[in-house]
C-alpha cells in the first residue's frame, strides 16, 4: 500500500512541475504579445509552446510525465500598420508577433486545471498516507 501511495504522490508531483512550467511559458507568451521589433526587418516575439513526454521511474517503475522541450511556434507572424514604429517596412507594416492571447488564455485555464488535479490527487494521497500512521502507531 505505501508503495502505491508514494508512486501516486510522485506522479501528482512530476504533473505539478510539468504544468508548473507550461503556466511560466503560457505567462511569458501573453506578457510579450505586444512586443514589437525594434529595428526595421527585425522580428518580434516569437511564441513558445512546451511539448512533453514520459519518462519512466526506475525505482518504483512507474512512468511521470516531463517537459520535454520549450520550442517556438513556427506560425507567422501578424502584421500591423504603423508607419510611425521604428520598425515598419517601406509600407509602413510591423512584424507582430505570432501570439493569440485568447488561445494562451485558454491554454493557460486549462493547464491551471490540470495543475489543480494533480495537487487535489497529491493532498489525498497524503491525507491516506498520514492515516495509515496514524493506524499504525
Amino acid at each position: 500500500m505505501a508503495d502505491e501511495l508514494i508512486s501516486s504522490l510522485r506522479i501528482s508531483a512530476a504533473g505539478m512541475r510539468a504544468q508548473g512550467t507550461r503556466l511560466r511559458v503560457i505567462s511569458e507568451n501573453i506578457a510579450n504579445a505586444n512586443s514589437l521589433p525594434t529595428e526595421p526587418g527585425g522580428d518580434p516575439y516569437q511564441r513558445k509552446m512546451v511539448s512533453f513526454k514520459n519518462r519512466l521511474d526506475r525505482e518504483l517503475g512507474i512512468e511521470t510525465v516531463r517537459v520535454k522541450k520549450v520550442m517556438p511556434d513556427r506560425s507567422e507572424f501578424s502584421r500591423r500598420f504603423d508607419p510611425s514604429h521604428p520598425a515598419a517596412d517601406a509600407d509602413g507594416y510591423v512584424s507582430a508577433p505570432n501570439v493569440n492571447v485568447l488561445i494562451e488564455m485558454m491554454d493557460m485555464r486549462e493547464a491551471q486545471r490540470s495543475y489543480e488535479a494533480n495537487l487535489t490527487a497529491l493532498r489525498s494521497s497524503r491525507r491516506m498516507m498520514q492515516s495509515t500512521i496514524r493506524l499504525l502507531r
